[in-house]
C-alpha cells in the first residue's frame, strides 16, 4: 500500500499524512497490518515462514498481426524468443508490443518460412533490437520482404542458422526448444518448408507450426517426434490444408490458437479445421476474435490470460 492509499485508508487526510517519510510510513503500515492480524510473516528458529516465491513462468504471446503470424515467448530464464513478425503492415505494432513487454534483446529469432505475412515485419525487428541467434529454413524467395530481411541481417553482421527437423536449440531455465520440421530439402509448396518449433517447460509444451501443411505433418508423424503438446498454434491460419485428424490426435492439445485476420479473403479458418478441433474437445482461441492472446505456464499448468 502506497502513501496515498494509506492516507485514504484512514479517513483523515492530515498534515501528518502529507509529510510522512516513505520509510517511516512503511513501518507504520506494517505495524498496522500486524495489529489487524493481516501481517502473516512469522519467524521460527531463525527462518522465515513466508510463502516461497512463485516459480518462474513461461509466457507465450500470440500477437494480433491480422492475417499473419507472430509469437513472442518470454522464457523463464529471462530470454526472449520471437517466431515470425507478421506482415510489413504490422511491423510497427510488433516492435511496439515488444517494447511494451520490456524486450531489449531477442535472444532467439525464428523466421518459419519466407512468406510476407510471416516475415514482412522482421526487417524492422532486426533493425530495432539487439538480436542473438537467428534460424530460418534453407529456402529463399524472390520477394522484397525476404531481400529486405537479408539486408538487415547482413548490415548488422549477423549469421543465420538453418532450421531443420531434429535440431535442438540451447535450452536453459528448465526449457527445451526443438525443431520438428522441415524434414526435407525441396517442396513444391513453400509452406511445407515451415520451421515447426516445440517449446517444452516442465510438464507443459507448445507446438508452433508456422504454415506447415499435411505433407509436413505426415513427415513429422513418420519421424516419430514427441508431438504431444498442451498448446497448438494451428498451421496455416486454420486452413484445411493443415491440422489433419491424425496429426491433431498425435498432438492432442488442450488449447489451440489460430492467428488470423478479420474478414480475410482466404476464408480462414476453414470449417473443417474448426470441426476437427471441436470433435477433439480442443478449446480454440482466435486473434481475429480476441486480439493478442497470452498463455502462461508455470511448468505444471497452463493458463490463458491477456
Amino acid at each position: 500500500m502506497g502513501k496515498d492509499g494509506f492516507c485514504a485508508w484512514f479517513s483523515a487526510r492530515s498534515l501528518w499524512c502529507e509529510t510522512m517519510k516513505p520509510n517511516v510510513l512503511i513501518g507504520v503500515v506494517a505495524s498496522a497490518l500486524a495489529a489487524l492480524g493481516l501481517y502473516t510473516a512469522a519467524v521460527r528458529d531463525g527462518e522465515s515462514t513466508l510463502p516461497p516465491n512463485p516459480p518462474p513462468r513461461l509466457e507465450a504471446h500470440f500477437i494480433d498481426v491480422g492475417q499473419g503470424d507472430s509469437m513472442l515467448a518470454k522464457l523463464p530464464d529471462g530470454r526472449a524468443m520471437l517466431i515470425d513478425a507478421g506482415p510489413g503492415s504490422a511491423a510497427d505494432k510488433v516492435v511496439g508490443y515488444l517494447r511494451e513487454q520490456n524486450v531489449g534483446k531477442i535472444d532467439i529469432l525464428i523466421a518459419t518460412h519466407p512468406h510476407e505475412d510471416h516475415i514482412g515485419g522482421m526487417d524492422e525487428v532486426v533493425r530495432e533490437f539487439e538480436i542473438g541467434e537467428i534460424y530460418m529454413p534453407k529456402v529463399s524467395a524472390n520477394t522484397k520482404a525476404f531481400e529486405s530481411l537479408l539486408t538487415e541481417i547482413r548490415d548488422k553482421g549477423l549469421t543465420v542458422g538453418s532450421a531443420k527437423g531434429g535440431m535442438v536449440l540451447p535450452g536453459g531455465g528448465g526449457v527445451s526448444i526443438e525443431f520438428f520440421a522441415p524434414n526435407g530439402e525441396r517442396y513444391a509448396e513453400l509452406n511445407n518448408h515451415s520451421a515447426v518449433t516445440k517449446i517444452t517447460y516442465g510438464d507443459t509444451a507448445f507446438l508452433l507450426t508456422g504454415d506447415a501443411e499435411n505433407l509436413s505433418e505426415t513427415e513429422m508423424l513418420g519421424a516419430g517426434y514427441a508431438l504431444a503438446a498442451d498448446v497448438l498454434k494451428v498451421g496455416h491460419h486454420g486452413s484445411n490444408t493443415s491440422t489433419a485428424p491424425a496429426f491433431l490426435r498425435a498432438v492432442s492439445p488442450r488449447v489451440a490458437v489460430i492467428s488470423v485476420g478479420q474478414g480475410n479473403s482466404y476464408r480462414h479458418p476453414a470449417p473443417d479445421t474448426l470441426q476437427n478441433l471441436e470433435n477433439d474437445g480442443v478449446s480454440v482461441y482466435r486473434t481475429d476474435e480476441l486480439g493478442t492472446i497470452v498463455i502462461y505456464s508455470d511448468g505444471e499448468n497452463i493458463r490463458v490470460g491477456n
